[in-house]
């Protein structure tokens, strides 16, 4: 999950996101003149203007950048020469408003990468990627520029600003800072290359998973005894989309179509087949192996971060969150790991028991462990995946979030499919009003995996609220991989599956709530993004959506309220698996960004470290390094997995406070939840927002009885030292 959060170009070019490119770059192959390129045009249409999603083309967006860029440099310029001593008005606000047609085109282009991606679009961002990382520090790096902003923050306190414009010009001078603003001419030059570099190799990583991600494993419908109808169904599709013979099917190398694989399959052998070719992604000594680029990444991770003055990336990365130091989010991490790899040791000795009574003669292997835990769910509790699949249709499962957004926030959905552009013919729109029955926004949503699309799900915004701009109608999507089903058949999905549906959407209800005025108090610290989307998985499970919206896609029939019981029972069930692969990948992140040097061999480390956590053997991590996108695709979340169990420590804390409520629809807790903080962006601090909401810091202890764990008091674990490293 990998929210891209768009204000606009002048909030978010500080953290790199978007950025700018020199007027003198030049590209290959013939492009669009500006004068008849839709990306430079102001969006038309309905609720104040949509992006042209459909009528982009690859060779549209290099005249686009030059010329948004051009158009930013001009806006830069004359912040930088005006006469006029420094003031809030002619420099942060001047710089709040620039860059909005960049931004735009920014938008459309994250959309065709992410989304729609081709060759074209590969060879773009192979090109664009270190002009537009050398355009960014262009800005950051300017002297002229910083000046004028530190003029404006040295004085902020005797200029009558309000505590919401100091905390603006706060923001942004130290952003500015810790990005190398204050550094020497020569480091400066220095700065830019790294970034150049780290731009070229994240394009390269991304370009190499998705690759292995495209292949897939052929097989007959024999080897796929014990696999659901819908799930041979959609390998079907994939093996006719990529020409195989009759009678075969194809198991794409994606989490959506492996996990089933791995749930359901006897073929103990295809298991094993499948399992191995999804853990391998980008580790095949072939032209898609990613070590050598990971290798690179880091050593210029740790390179820059010793530029700037810090110790190790990590502790460059963590100054703007929550957490604020890689010691604080270790601690949290090392206080629930040992609970969870204790549960891991439990659920493996269940699964070797109910092997042996199954006559299966063999010792839990990684690839066993999905099969036989889906036995003992339907062994405990009397329930399987496959008895609640039927009531998880996805219309239906998307009719349940609205049903939350409008219970919760007042927050009403219509479809408008086909009366604005999208990028795909499966991507559906909403338009989306308020209470009153005013305009909100618009809602995309890009539920189904396709050949190009990258895996994973995510949320993005592609205009959004914002007083100083004028801007109120927020444009926004979701964008999921579940498997697509043949024409005519429903989409089914798994308890996982809509948990990842609820969990994107509350990124858009946090989107679609806020209400800033300044665009870069629209962001929120890495480690809070999470949380109003883990928060909201919540109510996937309350009884009310199970028995008005779980319906059998066949009968119509709601779900039996034995049903819903046994799944309420059931709530913490796997959850040391569960726990284990999601934490040992943040803590080996952690672990890797926090090495002074960087790492020489990224499989070594893994194994290495790993071993040094006393990982369980029966399972590996959700993302072994060879394909962590969230790490190696950009710095977006380098040193910042932690951040979902960091989130999820407020979330299980907020779940708590509408449980005390007597009642998880309560709408007296619903609006102060929005109130202080879906709708604040980092208007203020979120800790201290978080504290306005609850009265305290958030409680540990809910997230362990969460998850089902004990919730004693005893001192955590200590995180392993390496040599050369600082506790």
């Amino acid at each position: 999950m990998k929210p891209i959060l768009l204000a606009s170009a002048a909030a978010i070019a500080i953290s790199g996101v978007v950025t700018l490119l020199p007027a003198t770059a030049q590209t290959s192959g013939s492009a669009a003149q500006p004068a008849q390129n839709p990306l430079l045009a102001d969006w038309t249409g309905p609720y104040a203007g949509v992006p042209p999603f459909g009528s982009v083309r690859p060779d549209m967006f290099p005249p686009a950048f030059e010329a948004a860029i051009a158009e930013r440099r001009a806006e830069i310029a004359a912040i930088v020469n005006n006469r006029a001593a420094p003031t809030f008005a002619n420099t942060i606000e001047a710089y709040e408003r620039s860059g909005e047609r960049l931004g735009r085109v920014q938008a459309v282009f994250g959309v065709m990468t992410s989304n729609m991606t081709t060759p074209d679009y590969q060879r773009l961002e192979r090109e664009w990627g270190p002009r537009l990382s050398a355009a960014s520090d262009e800005i950051v790096l300017n002297p002229q520029f910083f000046n004028r902003v530190k003029a404006v923050y040295d004085g902020r306190q005797s200029a009558g600003l309000s505590a919401e414009q100091q905390r603006v010009v706060t923001r942004l001078y130290e952003s500015m800072v810790r990005r190398g603003a204050n550094l020497n001419p020569e480091q400066k030059q220095q700065l830019t290359a790294y970034n150049q570099q780290l731009a070229t190799l994240f394009a390269q990583f991304s370009e190499k998973v998705l690759a292995d991600e495209s292949t897939h494993i052929a097989v007959t419908e024999a080897d796929l005894t014990g696999v659901p109808a819908d799930v041979k169904a959609a390998a079907a599709a994939a093996a006719r989309e990529r020409g195989l013979p009759a009678g075969q099917f194809a198991i794409i190398n994606t989490r959506s179509a492996v996990d089933p694989v791995l749930t359901f399959a006897d073929n103990r052998e295809l298991r094993q087949r499948v399992w191995q070719a999804f853990v391998n992604r980008g580790d095949n000594n072939g032209a898609n192996d990613t070590n050598a680029t990971i290798r690179e990444i880091v050593r210029l991770r740790a390179e820059r971060a010793r530029l700037l003055g810090f110790a190790n990336h990590a502790e460059w990365r963590m100054q703007d969150t929550m957490a604020g130091t890689p010691a604080r989010a270790q601690e949290l991490m090392m206080r629930v790991w040992p609970a969870a790899v204790a549960r891991v040791n439990e659920e493996v000795a269940e699964q070797q028991a109910m092997a042996r009574s199954l006559g299966h003669d063999i010792t839990i292997e990684p690839w066993d462990y999905r099969y036989y835990m889906e036995k003992i769910r339907k062994q405990r509790f009397n329930l399987s995946q496959e008895e609640i699949k039927p009531y998880f249709e996805l219309n239906n499962m998307t009719q349940a979030m609205f049903h939350m957004a409008g219970q919760l926030y007042g927050l009403q959905f219509r479809e408008i499919t086909g009366q604005v552009p999208t990028w795909h013919p499966d991507v559906k729109a909403y338009h989306v009003t308020n209470q009153a029955g005013e305009d909100v926004g618009v809602f995309y949503a890009d539920n189904y995996a396709r050949t190009g699309k990258r895996s994973g799900a995510w949320a993005t915004t592609y205009r959004s609220r914002s007083g100083l701009l004028g801007n109120d109608i927020v444009l926004g999507s979701n964008n999921n991989n579940f498997a697509k089903p043949e024409a005519g058949q429903p989409a089914l999905l798994s308890i996982d599956d809509a948990e990842t549906l609820f969990h994107e959407f509350g990124h858009a209800i946090h989107y679609f709530l806020s209400d800033v005025r300044y665009p870069s108090l629209g962001g929120t610290p890495r480690d809070f993004v999470e949380y109003p989307s883990q928060v909201h998985e919540n109510w996937l499970l309350t009884p009310e959506i199970l028995t008005r919206f779980a319906r059998h896609y066949q009968t119509g029939a709601p779900m039996p309220q034995a049903l819903v019981d046994r799944i309420q029972q059931a709530s913490t069930f796997n959850q040391g698996f569960a726990t284990v692969e999601y934490l040992s990948s943040a803590l080996v992140d952690m672990a890797m960004h926090t090495r002074p040097d960087g790492v020489t061999d990224p499989d070594a480390f893994e194994r290495e470290t790993l071993a040094s956590l006393g990982m369980p053997r029966e399972l590996v991590m959700r993302h072994r390094l060879p394909q962590f996108n969230h790490l190696f695709s950009s710095d977006a979340y380098s040193a910042g997995y932690y951040s979902y169990l960091w989130s999820e420590t407020m979330d299980a804390d907020t779940w708590a406070a509408f449980e005390e409520a007597g009642n998880v629809w309560d709408p007296a807790t619903a609006q102060r939840f929005a109130r202080t903080l879906l709708s604040t962006g980092n208007v203020i601090d979120r800790a201290e927002a978080y504290r306005q909401f609850r009265g305290r810091d958030p409680d540990v202890a809910a997230l362990l009885r969460k998850r089902g764990f004990p919730t004693g008091t005893t001192q955590p674990a200590q995180p392993p030292r390496r040599s050369g490293e600082r506790g």
